[in-house]
């Protein structure tokens, strides 16, 4: 049986977190992104925050990445003033994912980004977001949904060919689009809905989407990350 490919998934820290008779300061990750990546036939991975300089080493021990979702990426990062509406920075996470991400590029390491990872993404290679956009999040902690289109000829279409109904829960998205990127599925105002690295021969398998797989059923786009990392991955 061929070994299953190790996903790393970046998680987070969080102050006073309660379970049983504690509280304490923990390292999280919702229990859907591993999930997800176990059902895709993956070996899931938390990898929480760090120094940068250990992206690298982390990132060569995997066969793929996965960028959490997560809060609001600074908007410094970005070169841009903060928004009233943007939330407070998470600044660690944002150097640490950021280090992940210039790793997994450099290593051409099978990369996905969810949500905030897609947005990492794009700010990682140049790009811009919009700060604050209304539809997206209607009800503050409940996921929505609603349809996606794919673009014809793009990775993410190769994967998902037909319009398809995701979760969703977001208020800010892509502006302007990072060095190589191109949208490969948008939603019906307009918004890109995900961005990828165009495929080729030698091309590293690279793609971002705005919504929430791991809130799914839908395993196509990780099954499609997880075969990309056992194609690296020894035997």
């Amino acid at each position: 049986m061929a070994a299953r490919p190790l996903i790393g998934i970046s998680t987070y820290t969080e102050s006073g977190v309660r379970w049983g008779v504690w509280q304490l300061d923990a390292a999280l990750l919702p229990a859907g992104y591993p999930g997800l990546v176990q059902r895709a036939g993956g070996l899931a991975a938390m990898l929480p925050p760090d120094a940068p300089e250990h992206a690298a080493a982390a990132v060569a021990r995997l066969d793929g990445l996965v960028i959490a979702g997560g809060p609001d990426v600074e908007p410094v990062r970005y070169g841009a003033e903060p928004d009233p509406r943007t939330g407070p920075p998470a600044r660690e996470r944002d150097a640490w994912e950021l280090a992940l991400i210039e790793a997994a590029l450099e290593r051409r390491l099978p990369l996905l980004g969810i949500c905030r990872g897609m947005q990492l993404l794009n700010v990682a290679l140049g790009g811009t977001l919009v700060q604050h956009l209304d539809g997206h999040a209607q009800v503050p902690g409940v996921f929505g949904r609603h349809p996606v289109k794919p673009v014809p000829g793009t990775r993410y279409a190769g994967i998902v060919p037909e319009e398809t109904s995701v979760p969703t829960y977001h208020h800010q998205c892509v502006d302007r689009l990072g060095a190589g990127l191109v949208p490969s599925a948008y939603a019906e105002d307009g918004t890109v809905e995900a961005v990828e690295l165009p495929a080729g021969p030698s091309a590293p398998w690279v793609l971002g989407v705005q919504w929430h797989p791991e809130m799914g059923e839908d395993v196509r786009v990780m099954r499609a990350l997880t075969a990309a990392a056992a194609d690296r991955a020894p035997s």
